[in-house]
This record gives C-alpha cells, sequence and structure tokens, in this order.
C-alpha cells in the first residue's frame, strides 16, 4: 500500500472516530438509574444491530453487507454538521445542506475513489429510492425510537414530542416492510403505556 493511502486512510479513521463526540438528543439508562446523552456511534452500532436481526425477517431481498455499510456511514456528516434533532423543524430546514457541506469534508478526508464510494453510499441513504436505503433507514428509524421507549420517553418529553408529530416521521419506516409496522406498532403501544408521548 502506497504512505499516502495509509496515512489518508488513518487519518480518516481519526476524524470517523469523533462520531463517538456527536451527541443525539436521545438518552441512554445507566446501570445506576441516571441517563445521559446517546452518541452518533453508539447510534450506528445499534442501527447496525437491528439491520442484522431484522435482514432475514423481512420479505424482500436486501444485499445486507451494502445496507451495513450504509449503517456505518449514514450519520459520519454529523461530525461536521453536528447532530439534527427529528422535531426540530428549524434545524431540519437547513439539515440538507449542512450535511452535504459536511460531507465533503468527511469524505474529502479519503483517498479520492474511497471517498466517492463512501458518499455515494450516504448519498443513497439519503435518497431512500434503493430497497436497501429503505431498509436501513427503517432500521434507523426503529433505532431512534427504541431508544426513546427504553430511556422512558426521556426526550420526547423534554422536548415536548407528541405522538401525532412522530407519525410523520415513522410512516416510511412502518411502508417498507410488515415487519417494521409490527415493531414500530409495539413500541407505540409501550409509549402510550406509559404516557411518554404528549
Amino acid at each position: 500500500m502506497i504512505p499516502d493511502r495509509i496515512a489518508a486512510l488513518l487519518d480518516f479513521l481519526a476524524v470517523a472516530d469523533r462520531l463517538k463526540r456527536v451527541e443525539r438528543r436521545g438518552c441512554v439508562l445507566l446501570a445506576d438509574g441516571t441517563a445521559r446523552r446517546e452518541n452518533a456511534a453508539e447510534h450506528s452500532w445499534n442501527l447496525a444491530l437491528v439491520a442484522v436481526l431484522l435482514h432475514g425477517e423481512i420479505a424482500g431481498p436486501v444485499d445486507l453487507a451494502r445496507a451495513l455499510t450504509m449503517a456505518a456511514v449514514h450519520d459520519l456528516v454529523e461530525i461536521e454538521a453536528g447532530d439534527t434533532y427529528a422535531y426540530d423543524p428549524v434545524g431540519q430546514a437547513t439539515a440538507a445542506a449542512r450535511e452535504a457541506a459536511a460531507a465533503d469534508v468527511v469524505f474529502g478526508t479519503l483517498p479520492p475513489d474511497l471517498g466517492q464510494r463512501l458518499r455515494a453510499l450516504w448519498e443513497e441513504f439519503e435518497a431512500r429510492e434503493t430497497p436497501e436505503a429503505r431498509f436501513a433507514m427503517a432500521c434507523d428509524r426503529l433505532q431512534g425510537f427504541l431508544q426513546n421507549i427504553l430511556s422512558d420517553g426521556l426526550a420526547w418529553r423534554e422536548h415536548g414530542v407528541t405522538h401525532a408529530a412522530t407519525l410523520g416521521r415513522m410512516q416510511p419506516a412502518m411502508a417498507v416492510d410488515p415487519v417494521f409496522a409490527s415493531l414500530i406498532g409495539q413500541l407505540y403501544e409501550k409509549a402510550a403505556a406509559g404516557r411518554m408521548l404528549g
């Protein structure tokens, strides 16, 4: 391997490690009963696990390796752009532009062939036009919703998120496959039972 390529790969991995510092709004309950914000790297790992578990459960064919690669790269732009809360309309209005600019920086640290490949996968995830992108998106939405349930709706309550507000975000995931509709439906029941959503 060429020394410049080695250096670029190591530089990118150092940049990617910063995803651990990007806080999300969702919370993680700790063993001692306290809570802290989930970081984007934890989210990406958990999303990948959801994909591994559900890949064999859904009806349609999905290239798991491609979906897992999207899971690994889908939030890397947050290293530069920060996390945009799903229920923040002001932040959502500028998210696409901020994330596209961040993608230039983050994927630009890689050798051009790898940078173009990972950027294309990030763009595919964002466009949600392929079965793999729709599957990865549904896993992403399911993970975020589950994280809110596991933390007893702490972030939802903190931000006044209503049941109606979540439907617009969760409907596309539920439409991907009946498995997602069933799982998310069960989570809605838990949210209702715990009065987690306004």
